[in-house]
């Protein structure tokens, strides 16, 4: 407390006075930590259930990679295509046509790398994106191979 002014010296307690001391304040973030594993794991799974719900209603293909990588492509696959949506159909009155054509180029591009790279991507460059993809993006289930 030396090196605070005088004056503003007995505010400066007042609000210490309310704090945990520094033991207390790690416990407590220590503990915080597991419940925001928690809150995070129960966000991911259900992001999981609603990619892969999503994915059934629109006759998406597995993705293929490694298996640890299988569930966040999923999941970003999910999100960019949603954003898309909103961004080019809602945002930009596409019609059905452009938007099934659009799925369409999804669908080719089974590589779950492939989304997880495009995860931060904004909805309405994924056309640009989906153009760009390779051969090596589509996989093997690729029907236009």
């Amino acid at each position: 407390m030396s090196d605070r002014p005088a004056d503003k010296r007995a505010g400066f307690a007042r609000w210490l006075a309310g704090k945990d001391c520094t033991d207390c304040w790690k416990a407590a973030r220590d503990a915080d930590t597991e419940s925001k594993e928690e809150w995070l794991a129960a966000k991911r799974a259900a992001e999981q259930e609603a990619a892969l719900a999503w994915s059934k209603q629109f006759d998406m293909p597995q993705l293929e990679g490694p298996e640890k990588a299988l569930d966040w492509g999923e999941r970003s696959r999910h999100q960019l295509m949603t954003a898309a949506h909103t961004a080019l159909v809602v945002g930009r009155d596409w019609d059905e046509a452009d938007w099934a054509e659009l799925e369409e180029k999804a669908r080719a591009i089974a590589r779950a790398g492939w989304w997880i790279d495009q995860r931060e991507a904004d909805g309405p460059d994924l056309l640009e994106l989906l153009d760009a993809a390779t051969e090596a993006d589509c996989g093997t289930q690729n029907p236009f191979r």
